[in-house]
């Protein structure tokens, strides 16, 4: 969208709602906002955006002008008004991920979007929710509490804006409207690397931590220490070790040339891991390590025998083309939704491929394709149901095979060129070398290099047990969180106060099992009464809540003996927190908690007993849900249609071994082999 478009927009006399990029949201500009967040957000729209003429899914949608004048673009900003109590969404999976299921159902969600560069001049349409491919798409509920959902920088396809440039916004966002927690599930990549594990070994942090996004917690029972011990073991393992642990590989001349090279171009020493991954990411361009280079390094050449053609003796496979397979399987998705499904798969693999097929493997396990295809695609179901029927099939040009990788145990996605590949249904020949023969020239192409490392210094260099742990530790740590602390201006003529409602409140104690939702942030004059405040208590909580519609407060703790035409000031501070009581609340809606209505219990072995977002398994006799990757079932397979936990197991029968019972089709038990060692005191 180019300035010609805020030429349009003058004609019709419409530009008081185009401001800068890069100062929208600054202090002050456009406006400045110093209440609640559920007020803010109203306040924003009210001055800063006009609504549009069409909606989505019903909802209203408002919209904001950026213009980027170095780019000499107008970007849309849309804000989209989603009402709980009329939406098909009413719970959220966001929270619920995020261990906020014991939170109230607000009734407002704001999603706060940017659609990809394409989208640009075009309507928004009902699957804008879904969509994973804008540039940014934040929801915030009326609480204050929100999700980063996702964020698409060049690497995400942009051809204007940098992550950076986009993330800096939201956080502009956020801190002028005054939100009050964010979370985010971090699987950003670069050049096919989880920025959590490089950027954690490198810094300590996630990327997030750029903008203050701390640990919140992981995957599998994972706890912030656990993660922190990981990082560190990581960061602080020796170049002279790893040059030590190399010298009997094949890649022996390849790392330690790389070492010695980046080790000549650093001002400081470089000792361990972080020192050489951290000064490697400060190079900005290949061209300020020539200049420090006057001399090219020496070419290492190594041979890679992964690829090796296939023996003659050796029966040929038999090929289909997915397209077809998609057409005969019987399943609840559209064929083209399962074919683009395919293709974005097979465009991760080529993309793996074409950065990796020098240096390490380049296969990509289950999670990985199935974290690189939720970049474009938001249903998780579709993607793993595709995933399952990837195997001897031909996507465009190349073959998809499943094997498992012999030197890491791992089960593997892997691509192929197709020789005549234009002829369905027929024996296809691979044309792969049946050797690579690669060079390596360190300090020509940095980030060449930081994948080279990172492939083999953090993924398959870990010989032992306990390193292996340490990057599990780390890539299924995901969870991160920033929190804005409640801020009171003394300077101001506003009393604040954080409001929350006492558990003994009636019938509320035994809802309140998983903890206790968040206060609400309060705002009455300098001047108000005890009972001003009641009746401002329970204009927040009516307004912010599904269910404290009828809301009445009767007391605050600590004045109950106080009336409620004394004034407040001298009584409480502002900035304290209140705990109120009243009745009222309609305990038996169903939008009550953000965690849904269902009453189910996590008991896993790994120490999880909340829902973290990863797959799941039900016993069908204690019904007690638990990881299937606890349980010893691959993420590459199905889960059993009826399966019984160990703990049921044992209770039946007397165990032989460390194993969990499923059963088949037909019914009969069938042994599932557990995760024999997950708990983190192998290194913690």
């Amino acid at each position: 969208m180019g300035l010609e478009i805020l030429e349009a927009y003058k004609k019709k006399k419409r530009t008081s709602n185009f401001y800068g990029f890069h100062d929208f949201l600054d202090p002050g500009c456009p406006i400045t906002l110093n209440g609640p967040f559920r007020d803010n957000i109203r306040y924003f729209l009210q001055e800063c955006t006009e609504i549009e003429e069409y909606t989505v899914e019903g909802m209203p949608i408002w919209s904001t002008f950026l213009v980027h004048k170095n780019r000499d673009v107008v970007i849309p900003f849309y804000t989209i008004e989603e009402n709980v109590k009329s939406s098909v969404r009413a719970f959220c999976d966001h929270c619920r991920c995020a261990g906020w299921s014991h939170h109230f159902v607000s009734k407002k969600k704001y999603h706060l979007i940017i659609p990809a560069d394409c989208e640009w001049n075009k309507h928004l349409d009902d699957g804008v929710f879904d969509d994973q491919t804008h540039i940014l798409h934040g929801l915030i509920h009326s609480n204050g509490f929100g999700h980063l959902i996702c964020i698409n920088g060049i690497e995400g396809g942009s051809k204007f804006l940098s992550g950076r440039d986009v993330m800096d916004l939201w956080d502009r966002i956020c801190t002028n409207f005054r939100a009050r927690k964010i979370t985010v599930e971090d699987v950003s990549k670069k050049h096919l690397m989880d920025l959590r594990l490089l950027y954690g070994v490198a810094y300590g942090d996630t990327w997030f931590g750029r903008w203050g996004y701390k640990f919140s917690h992981g995957s599998f029972g994972i706890m912030e220490h656990n993660y922190e011990k990981a990082i560190e073991m990581l960061s602080s393992i020796e170049l002279d070790e790893v040059i030590d642990d190399y010298r009997y590989t094949s890649r022996s001349n390849v790392m330690k040339q790389m070492i010695v090279t980046y080790r000549g171009l650093s001002n400081t020493p470089l000792i361990t891991i972080r020192d050489l991954f951290r000064f490697m990411l400060s190079v900005k361009s290949c061209s300020s390590v020539k200049e420090k280079q006057p001399n090219v390094a020496p070419v290492v050449r190594a041979r890679s025998l992964r690829n090796a053609a296939p023996n003659k003796s050796e029966k040929s496979v038999r090929y289909r083309k997915f397209s077809n397979v998609a057409a005969s399987l019987d399943s609840r998705w559209p064929v083209r939704r399962l074919e683009f499904t395919a293709d974005v798969i097979v465009d991760a693999l080529r993309e793996k491929r074409a950065a990796t097929n020098r240096f390490g493997r380049c296969g990509m396990s289950r999670q990985e394709a199935r974290d690189a295809a939720r970049l474009h695609i938001g249903d998780t179901g579709l993607i793993d149901y595709v995933l399952k029927s990837m195997n001897n099939v031909i996507v465009g040009g190349y073959v998809v095979r499943r094997a498992v990788n012999r030197a890491t145990r791992v089960l593997e996605y892997t691509i192929q060129e197709l020789r005549n590949c234009d002829q369905p249904e027929q024996e296809k020949f691979l044309l792969e070398p049946v050797h690579q023969e690669y060079d390596v020239n360190p300090g020509t192409d940095v980030f060449t290099d930081v994948l080279c490392l990172y492939n083999n210094l953090l993924l398959s260099f870990a010989k032992s047990d306990v390193l292996n742990l340490a990057v599990r530790t780390v890539l299924d740590s995901k969870q991160f969180l920033k929190e804005w602390p409640f801020r009171d201006d003394p300077d101001d003529s506003l009393l604040r106060f954080i409001c929350c409602i006492l558990p003994s409140c009636i019938g509320l104690k035994a809802e309140l099992t998983k903890g206790r939702p968040p206060g609400e942030v309060v705002e009455v004059p300098l001047h108000s009464t005890i009972g001003d405040l009641k009746i401002a208590v329970e204009s927040a909580m009516r307004d912010t809540y599904c269910i404290m519609e009828n809301l009445m407060v009767t007391d605050i703790v600590g004045m109950e003996h106080l009336e409620d035409y004394e004034v407040l000031f001298g009584i409480v501070e502002s900035g304290a927190k209140l705990w109120v009581r009243g009745f009222g609340l309609d305990l038996d809606s169903e939008l009550k908690n953000e965690g849904g209505s269902d009453n189910w219990t996590v008991n896993c072995r790994c120490g999880a007993r909340d829902d973290d977002g990863e797959r799941m398994v039900s016993c069908d006799i204690c019904e007690i849900w638990q990881h299937t990757r606890c349980c010893g079932i691959e993420d590459s397979e199905a889960v059993p249609p009826l399966f019984v936990c160990e703990a049921c197991c044992n209770s039946l029968a007397p165990p032989r071994a460390e194993n969990s019972f499923a059963f088949d089709h037909y019914g009969s038990a069938a042994l599932v082999p557990c995760d024999s060692q997950f708990g983190m005191d192998m290194i913690y």
